[in-house]
């Protein structure tokens, strides 16, 4: 018998936040054990920021309904619904929602997103 070619997911592993920040990881190191690749939806609340980071993986944001801030090395970028950006590895990043309403994006990292390869600052 051979290995299924597809893999349906129907319960991502929704990360533990502190902040309001929905995350529901569909395949990644946490909910698939995948490291290629991660794939994750979010939904950022109003006046939502996280600390600069700098990754050591490739990060792609679509952004779904909203819009969302981000500044790379210095440079604030406005990301808006049915828009996308690829932040390069090694940029120093921090992603907000400095707007009055919900951001919801998908984000896609290559490798998979890591914690230990975030490079998240202390605030």
């Amino acid at each position: 018998m051979s290995e299924k070619k597809f893999f349906k997911q129907t319960k991502p592993f929704r990360v533990p936040t502190h902040d309001g920040k929905l995350i529901e990881e569909h395949f990644g190191h946490a909910s698939t054990r995948t490291s290629q690749f991660s794939v994750a939806h979010m939904v950022a609340p109003p006046h939502w920021s996280e600390p600069h980071q700098t990754p050591q993986f490739d990060e792609i944001t679509i952004v779904t309904r909203g819009k969302k801030m981000i500044e790379i090395d210095g440079e604030e970028v406005e990301v808006n619904a049915g828009e996308s950006i690829l932040i390069k590895a090694g940029a120093r990043i921090r992603y907000a929602n400095p707007y009055d309403h919900e951001t919801e994006y998908w984000s896609v990292c290559i490798p998979a997103f890591d914690i230990s390869t975030v490079n998240r600052e202390e605030e």
